[in-house]
């Protein structure tokens, strides 16, 4: 799916489709971090499935920058254990979790609108 956010100075999610992320026009075929932060490229998160989720895929966030996080699951919704969340909570940094299509129309809203958001986009093959 092709999509069209607004302007935005911040890293944008062009299209994505099974397997695959564009961002800024560069195409990518495995799990990527995207940030709208200043100075931010899009960068491999080292999680090629959901069932190799672990809580420090998660801790670093605290030190992001991030007041919100959007967790893309896959092709379908699965949450993370809630423990491996705790330093994002306690840090009051938000997490949303949905599948990897609608976190990558969600990134692109809440980047546009100049929110400090971190996704994190879980391509599964």
């Amino acid at each position: 799916m092709k999509l069209q956010p607004d302007k935005s100075n911040s890293l944008t999610i062009n299209a994505y489709g099974p397997g695959w992320l564009e961002v800024n026009s560069q195409k990518f075929t495995h799990s990527l971090q995207v940030s709208s932060l200043p100075g931010a490229s899009p960068e491999a998160w080292p999680v090629a499935r959901f069932e190799d989720l672990k809580a420090q895929n998660f801790e670093w966030l605290t030190q992001s920058g991030a007041e919100l996080v959007i967790f893309g699951s896959g092709h379908r919704l699965r949450f993370p254990q809630p423990a491996w969340l705790a330093s994002l909570m306690k840090q009051g940094i938000g997490l949303e979790t949905m599948d990897t299509a609608a976190a990558c129309r969600t990134y692109n809203i809440l980047a546009s609108e100049g929110r400090k958001v971190v996704a994190l986009l879980l391509l599964e093959r």
